[in-house]
């Protein structure tokens, strides 16, 4: 028999699911059930967005920058900025360098007296608004072109039961999704399997997420160069 990798239920199909958990049967479930579901499940997948890192959020961006323009407005569904470098291309060669730039806060952004000053980028600030902003300094100068890449969390794409959509999350979260909605859907029609359903939510979740990690080495290097004079 050939091997088969083809599981894939739509939100629906993990909806019914959850219900059947905390013992609500498809025959019993009405239009009221139904719109909960598709508001909870929403719901789960914004508090996932607060337990960051989720890896299978983050992709990779990149935005030009603009001589004189210290800030620029990102995509909505931007949550978090992971790592960040300017890429200064070098048209007449053909090539490009690539310079890693570090975050700081709004105090540290505060801080700097001339924020107007030009140069290569070193610094940013991401300010996380409605419409998430980021902003620079050293402010893009001539020396370009520079283009801004960036590794993000994005938020999780938007649940919905119509015409058979399918979660934005990978097969090995599938369980942990089913797990948290049933909790969520518990806490309104099927009080009496709260505590249960939670504790399942937790399981999968912690278990989901402890896998969800990059399996690389921890390399811990100190910085002596400020106690050492050369």
């Amino acid at each position: 028999m050939a091997l088969t990798f083809e599981f894939s239920p739509t939100i629906a199909e993990l909806v019914l699911n959850a219900y059947s958990r905390i013992g609500i049967r498809r025959t019993a479930l009405t239009a009221e059930h139904m719109v909960d579901s598709r508001i909870e499940c929403n719901l789960l997948q914004a508090e996932w967005s607060n337990q960051l890192v989720n890896l299978f959020t983050v992709d990779l961006q990149s935005h030009p920058l603009v001589q004189g323009q210290g800030t620029y407005v990102l995509p909505t569904e931007t949550i978090a900025i992971l790592d960040a470098y300017i890429s200064i291309q070098d048209t007449s060669a053909g090539t490009e360098t690539d310079r890693i730039i570090m975050p700081i806060s709004r105090s540290d952004y505060a801080s700097y007296p001339n924020k107007a000053d030009q140069g290569t980028p070193s610094v940013f600030w991401f300010d996380r608004l409605n419409s998430p902003t980021i902003t620079f300094w050293t402010v893009p100068d001539d020396g370009g072109p520079y283009v801004l890449r960036y590794y993000r969390c994005r938020q999780i794409a938007d649940a919905a039961l119509e015409n058979g959509a399918y979660p934005d999350v990978p097969y090995r979260w599938v369980d942990a999704w089913v797990a948290g909605l049933a909790s969520r859907l518990a806490r309104l029609h099927a009080p009496e399997r709260l505590q249960e359903a939670q504790a399942e939510a937790v399981r999968t979740w912690t278990l989901a997420a402890t896998a969800d990690v990059e399996n690389v080495p921890l390399r811990i290097i100190p910085g002596l160069s400020g106690y050492f004079r050369t």
